[in-house]
């Protein structure tokens, strides 16, 4: 049937009960357990059903389905099935049942036993792995789970949902087990499910048709079954001319100029050499130091990132199987370590030679990332300006005479003058947030302990996170995704979770959200063109779906206050060595002094401190009771102007303390109260006839680790206004 004239991008196909209907964009393929244990010789699956020729079978046609959905870019996902080394993860019933029957003669061996090749259904061992002809390329989820379905105690979840995921092609085997139970699994948590025929199989023939129409019997209980051609059919527009060339054209595209990361891959895919993408971009980086000097503390010369680009090259010699990153430049702010090179977190009394790369770092590096120095930020990271530090001062890509923002300015600065992709920053008080606004980016702050902090010089180590920067929201969604995960080397790091909530695929509830915003008399704040230019914003999020409720603005206010206005803000003198202050008054800059200054002579106890813990948590829970959750309906989001105004430069410097403090008005509580938030550009304005034409932001907040639906309702946010802007 092929895609909607009507709704570009949306795909039909045959299927029973009736036709499937899928958004290319929020359809991911999941390839469930094509592993060697399940479908060779001498593996588990052979002790378990006997009969391998079925699922042998299936291998062919998942592969020309596999195909088919790389080359129209849908995302892929594919799942292993097996126990970790010490079986510490397996049931007993799962070793012992089977095994156990008075009438076994088949069950000779269970899982953690030997086999031919290794031990059975055991993560590492060659028999865990999937099947050569269905190897997953280096851009591909690969999700290992120690039962058969593919939600329980994996993070599949949180992945698909990650990736903005609300319907599945369904391959694997086998049908009657693995398959049909994920299929089940994902139905229940909102997923739309098709299962393809001729890419799933058992070992048992009836009880795999049996499987297949219980998925849709009853108008689709469960989902969807569907013949492999139509589905062929549907995404053939997409098909390559040679699924298996890896070789660039003899003339090699011109690059465009376009710095989005699937701008990129695309690129790439056909020909361009990230070699000739660092030297045009190094020309255009030379002519903004003419615009904006102070952008960079460490730069990398021209040479090295040739060198780099060329390793890559050589690394990744097929087009066709690429990391996410692969050639994408970034810059790091510089608070961050990168092995070999100074860290100075624009402090060069605190300044050292790194001996080992930040964990986000070697995440980016390992995926293909193109690293071309470290920019600058606010001395300490400690400021909202831009115009603390002693490597000078940077300004609004938009206006030489506007604040830039920090403490990320160097960050937001190298992406919004398309110097970079990405960058890589840290937020504590709004410092990934506020320079995003001013420079018309998107500043992404994930859930704290979700990225790990570990090799970042801290500012309020309880309080800090990294933040991701980069001009679209769905650009931040990949870089998350790479850099997400655990690291016990982080003493903050997340291993404990909320309930996830449900994925709505289907009518007015896909599109439908509540969101907040902050009361009348709080947006007093704001100068008269941001009202005005919130006011639009919500508008805007009202014509998309979004119901605008009422929300209590206490515990976001009181938040807020805590971090500045109390104990939490010695914290920032505790990241230091003892003494520092006094040791290095005088190389430091003029306003940091002032600001250690007032924190050291409100002489505050440890008893103010644990009553504002208290506050804080209590805050915390009253905030977090106002947003939905996995049983209980609230607000989506809580939507606010990044910040009241745009100040001048010179504004800044004549009251760099009270008027840094006016930019946190409504990103200060974000870590406090451990929410997430994505600061996205809502829209420009002329502050004088004369100009300059200025940016204006909102940022997204949610609660811990709804990340997934923040990012998914500031992306519709961005391609409204993109689509108003074309």
């Amino acid at each position: 049937m092929g895609e909607s004239k009507y709704e570009p991008g949306v795909l039909t196909v045959e299927a029973k009960p009736y036709s499937f209907t899928f958004p290319m964009k929020t359809t991911a393929l999941l390839v469930i357990d094509m592993q060697r244990d399940f479908i060779c010789s001498g593996g588990f699956g052979e002790i378990q059903g006997g009969n391998l020729k079925a699922v042998q079978d299936s291998v062919a046609p998942t592969k020309a389905l596999l195909n088919a959905c790389r080359n129209a870019g849908l995302q892929i996902f594919h799942t292993r099935e097996g126990q970790v080394p010490s079986l510490a993860d397996c049931p007993s019933s799962k070793l012992i049942r089977q095994s156990a029957s008075p009438a076994n003669t088949q069950h000779l061996k269970v899982i953690g036993d030997k086999g031919e090749m290794g031990r059975l259904l055991v993560r590492g061992e060659f028999g865990h792995d999937i099947v050569d002809e269905l190897q997953p390329l280096a851009s591909e989820v690969v999700i290992d789970k120690p039962g058969k379905g593919s939600f329980w105690n994996t993070p599949i979840l949180h992945r698909l949902k990650a990736q903005g995921i609300t319907h599945l092609l369904v391959a694997g085997v086998t049908t009657e087990c693995c398959f049909t139970t994920t299929i089940r699994e994902a139905n229940d948590r909102g997923f739309e499910c098709c299962g393809i025929l001729q890419c799933t199989a058992g070992y048992n023939a009836a009880l795999a048709t049996a499987s297949l129409g219980m998925i849709y019997w009853s108008q689709g209980l469960f989902g969807f079954v569907a013949e492999l051609q139509p589905v062929l059919d549907a995404l053939s527009p997409w098909q390559k001319l040679s699924n298996d060339t890896s070789t660039p054209p003899q003339t090699p595209p011109v690059w465009d100029g376009n710095l989005g990361i699937a701008d990129l891959q695309t690129s790439y895919k056909n020909g361009l050499s990230p070699a000739e993408l660092a030297n045009v971009l190094y020309d255009r980086i030379e002519k903004y130091d003419l615009v904006n000097p102070a952008v960079w503390i460490k730069r990398q010369s021209r040479d090295d990132v040739l060198a780099s680009a060329r390793r890559l090259m050589e690394l990744y010699p097929d087009r066709n199987s690429l990391p996410p990153l692969f050639g994408v430049p970034f810059t790091v702010k510089d608070s961050i370590d990168v092995q070999g090179i100074e860290t100075t977190t624009a402090c060069p009394p605190l300044a050292f030679m790194a001996t080992k790369s930040a964990a986000c770092y070697q995440k980016v590096i390992g995926q293909g990332g193109l690293y071309l120095g470290k920019v600058n930020l606010d001395q300490l990271a400690t400021g909202l300006s831009g115009c603390r530090s002693p490597y000078g001062i940077t300004h609004s890509v938009f206006s030489d005479t506007h604040i830039s923002g920090g403490s990320s300015s160097g960050s937001c600065v190298s992406v919004g003058a398309d110097l970079a992709t990405f960058s890589l920053a840290t937020d504590t008080a709004g410092s990934g947030r506020v320079p995003a606004g001013f420079n018309g980016v998107v500043g992404f702050k994930p859930t704290r302990g979700l990225v790990s902090f570990a090799g970042v010089t801290p500012a309020c180590l309880s309080l800090d996170c990294i933040a991701l920067i980069a001009r679209t929201v769905e650009d931040a969604r990949t870089l998350w995704q790479v850099c997400e995960g655990y690291d016990e080397n982080d003493r903050y790091s997340r291993d404990t979770f909320p309930a996830e909530r449900h994925v709505n695929a289907l009518g007015s509830q896909r599109d439908t959200f509540q969101f907040g915003i902050p009361p009348p008399e709080v947006l007093e704040i704001c100068s008269p063109t941001y009202r005005k230019l919130f006011t639009e914003a919500v508008q805007r999020l009202q014509s998309m779906g979004g119901r605008l409720v009422p929300v209590d603005w206490t515990p976001f206010q009181a938040a807020g206050d805590l971090l500045y206005g109390g104990t939490f803000v010695s914290e920032r003198l505790a990241s230091l060595p003892e003494d520092f202050l006094e040791k290095n008054r005088t190389r430091l800059h003029p306003v940091i002094v002032e600001l250690f200054d007032q924190v050291v002579a409100r002489q505050s106890t440890a008893v103010q401190l644990f009553r504002e813990l208290q506050t804080k948590a209590r805050c915390t829970q009253q905030a977090t009771a106002q947003f939905a959750s996995a049983d209980k309906l609230g607000i989506d989001v809580l939507v606010v102007p990044t910040t009241p105004e745009h100040p001048t430069i010179e504004a800044m410097l004549g009251d760099p303390i009270k008027l840094n403090a006016k930019m946190g008005t409504f990103t200060h509580f974000g870590n406090v109260l451990d929410l997430c938030a994505v600061a996205s550009p809502a829209g420009s304005y002329l502050e004088s006839e004369a100009g300059p034409q200025l940016p204006f932001g909102i940022t997204f907040l949610g609660s811990r680790c709804t990340d997934s639906e923040v990012l998914r309702i500031a992306g519709r946010f961005q391609e409204m206004m993109t689509r108003e802007a074309s």
